[in-house]
């Protein structure tokens, strides 16, 4: 005989709260008070008559028992939402999310959706543009393209395919070398008013000038004066008003660079160790939308072509 199921909201409740390790992420996510959530759990552990989660200082883990009950839990409501999106699916088979950060939107992708569009006029392309990686559980996102490590962590959720490896490099206005005259190397740049871009350093994902000058074997310059921005975008955009140099993302510089907006007046490039790469869900069937926008993106990624640009991609040790 069967043993009897505990409440299907109890084991939705669970799996929100083990996938966050947060009770107030959870009830966020589920539409209901914290207090609410937790009362669910409680009840779920007295009905096993086993404890589930650890309750710690403004914190939550899961015991052993909760670490094997999760998995199972997170494959079930993993099939159950892609079969509820299977249907909304049906009627929107040619909509396709596609989740990606601003800086890449408004610098690289933007730009460059015509191409798809005019490809696949059968396609809707909707661009969610956030600095948050998208969940594809809860964001109704189908692809996404996040900047991550070369070698990312395994995640038993998710699949990837690289797009393009990541560096950054120092650019700046023409308009700025004409100002304070010719920039031969390191030294001579740090003269220069300095432009930081702080949209990943939270997440430790991008160098800094302090890193850059200390590869350029280059020491005792102030970093901490000139302008900062939190959005990639904008700090590319003030650079290209000759406001100062910025240690840029190649990728995201490579228009600008392109079309002589933007020039690199050291050639020193900085590996991070990172890359652009598109992902989705593992498991999930890719719609002919997905599909052929994974082949189109790939495309454009390999069509980078940095000859006749000012300034190799590639590192120079000569700086």
């Amino acid at each position: 005989m069967h043993r009897a199921m505990p409440p299907l909201s109890a084991l939705r409740a669970f799996e929100a709260a083990a996938r966050h390790l947060s009770l107030t992420q959870a009830a966020l996510e589920l539409n209901v008070t914290a207090s609410a959530l937790s009362h669910q759990i409680r009840g779920l552990e007295d009905f096993l008559g086993l404890r589930l989660f650890e309750r710690r200082v403004r914190a939550i883990a899961l015991t052993a028992t909760g670490k094997q009950l999760y998995p199972g839990l997170q494959t079930g409501f993993a099939q159950i939402r892609a079969a509820v999106e299977s249907l909304a699916s049906a009627n929107q088979a040619n909509v396709l999310v596609v989740s990606t950060s601003p800086g890449l939107t408004s610098k690289w992708l933007a730009p460059r959706l015509y191409r798809f569009a005019a490809a696949h006029p059968d396609i809707e392309v909707r661009i969610s543009s956030s600095s948050s990686n998208a969940n594809f559980a809860t964001d109704g996102i189908d692809l996404a393209v996040r900047n991550m490590p070369v070698d990312p962590p395994a995640d038993p959720t998710l699949e990837f395919q690289k797009l393009v490896d990541t560096t950054y490099i120092p650019v700046c206005s023409p308009r700025l070398i004409e100002k304070h005259g010719p920039v031969k190397d390191a030294p001579a740049l740090a003269r220069l008013p300095l432009i930081h871009d702080d949209s990943l350093a939270a997440r430790g994902a991008s160098p800094d000038w302090s890193q850059w000058f200390a590869a350029t074997g280059v020491d005792n310059v102030d970093v901490r004066r000139g302008l900062r921005f939190n959005s990639a975008d904008h700090a590319l955009d003030a650079a290209g008003e000759g406001a100062g140099v910025l240690l840029a993302h190649d990728i995201l510089a490579y228009d600008d660079l392109r079309t002589g907006r933007l020039i690199i007046p050291v050639k020193f490039a900085l590996p991070t160790g990172r890359t652009f790469s598109l992902v989705w869900a593992k498991g999930r069937k890719p719609s002919p939308a997905a599909a052929s926008f994974r082949r189109w993106i790939k495309d454009e990624a390999d069509a980078l072509d940095w000859r006749g640009i000012r300034g190799p991609r590639t590192t120079d040790r000569r700086a």
